[in-house]
């Protein structure tokens, strides 16, 4: 289907072949940054009306990376699609209350700061449901709160550190613990809370009962480093140490060959066997003990890997994607950020969609995710200005003009021109 032409003033098309799966589920969305931007941004995309709350300074995601105006960054433009903005200040009694009043229309109140400061501002669990009984009231922070961690401040670093991924870095590099190059607890983390959200809102459905849900980030990235990593600490007594080393080989690189890279994965029997053949060696699968299953294999991995590396040095990339590609071996050139943004794979599906921006001219957005027959997730509205909803949805809340008038007068509210 065609994309629904869009600017950030678009509203919602009454198109029924236009509706996302979560059509008619507003989302009160006073997340910042990226982790819980991300995860709105997915429910925007799957049809929910999302109303992104932002404090008078607005999102300080705005303001980090590339610009052409003041406030809408690069980054903020593509985590924040299919959403409206209104500018609420939640310390001002007014403000509060057009949140509350916001909140008795909403079906899920999503937020990404520590608990104590939403306890402080009147918006609890309890608050919220005084006026939406059944609110699905989701949170995205650092760490549970029955733990001694539970009152501190997190961020990707930070989280990235706890759970020992930089330690893991130096193991396979030279030593110095760093943190991966992608923000990959707060994306995680985001997807996470997307989960809860569509699973409380199935139960919702069944029960007629919403819930408070709590998503901390340390626990959430926990998982994605000991799911392989724990190996034989998941048995007591141990039966090894922790650490999976075919993950750990410093040698688990894309290979260098005569005029780039490319990263090839001999995992199974079939793979070692069509890739020896391939290479004039047919038989030295079956006379090599190293070779004789994973399990041995993943003993010898380094040795293993550090000769293939020197086969990849004698050929081309394109004379190794060619052999890997015939003999069925999971391979693929190793892409750098310029390149990826080229990639002929991502450009024949579409994945890369220039629209014009109302006031930020033409931008490039990736697309809503996967492939749908019915209910497919599209981009209704591209990132708003700060402020640029507040009118139209506090209008639908009940206020009329001269009482919005009052609350942007008083500073509890702001509107952009």
């Amino acid at each position: 289907m065609a994309p629904v032409p869009m600017s950030s003033t678009t509203p919602v098309s009454d198109d029924a072949s236009s509706h996302g799966a979560l059509h008619g589920i507003r989302v009160l969305d006073l997340t910042t940054v990226l982790m819980g931007p991300s995860a709105t941004q997915m429910l925007g995309d799957l049809g929910a009306d999302v109303i992104k709350v932002e404090p008078p300074a607005g999102d300080t995601g705005r303001y980090v990376g590339a610009a052409r105006h003041r406030g809408m960054a690069g980054g903020f433009l593509q985590n924040n699609r299919n959403k409206r903005s209104i500018v609420l200040d939640l310390k001002n009694p007014d403000g509060l209350a057009a949140l509350l009043r916001l909140a008795a229309r909403a079906d899920v109140l999503i937020y990404n700061v520590r608990p104590q400061a939403m306890n402080r501002l009147g918006l609890s669990y309890d608050d919220v449901r005084a006026v939406r009984p059944d609110i699905v009231y989701v949170g995205m922070f650092g760490y549970g709160q029955t733990g001694p961690y539970g009152g501190r401040p997190a961020y990707d670093d930070l989280i990235q550190a706890v759970t020992g991924m930089p330690s893991l870095m130096a193991v396979i590099g030279d030593g110095v613990p760093r943190y991966l190059p992608v923000l990959i607890a707060d994306r995680a983390t985001g997807q996470a809370g997307v989960n809860a959200v569509l699973a409380a809102l199935l139960s919702r459905s069944r029960t007629g009962r919403g819930q408070a849900i709590e998503i901390p980030m340390f626990e959430t990235m926990v998982p994605f480093v000991l799911g392989e990593h724990m190996d034989g600490q998941v048995f007591d007594p141990p039966l090894g140490e922790a650490g999976y080393q075919r993950v750990l080989s410093r040698h688990r690189t894309a290979f260098a060959t005569l005029d780039g890279h490319v990263a090839a994965v001999l995992y199974t029997d079939r793979h070692w066997q069509a890739f020896l053949a391939s290479c004039g060696e047919p038989d030295r699968f079956a006379t090599d003990p190293r070779l004789v299953d994973l399990a041995t294999r993943t003993r010898h991995i380094d040795a293993l890997y550090a000769e293939l590396a020197e086969r990849f040095r004698t050929r081309s990339t394109a004379q190794w994607m060619d052999l890997l590609q015939q003999a069925d071996i999971p391979a693929a050139p190793l892409n750098t950020l310029p390149s990826l943004l080229a990639d002929p794979h991502l450009d024949a599906v579409g994945f890369f969609r220039h629209e014009d921006h109302p006031s930020e001219g033409r931008i490039r957005m990736m697309a809503p995710l996967g492939t749908w027959s019915g209910t497919p997730p599209t981009i209704r509205r591209l990132a708003p200005r700060l402020g640029e909803h507040s009118r139209e949805v506090l209008a639908e809340a009940g206020y009329d003009a001269a009482e919005i008038d009052r609350l942007i007068d008083t500073g509890a509210c702001r509107a952009a021109p």
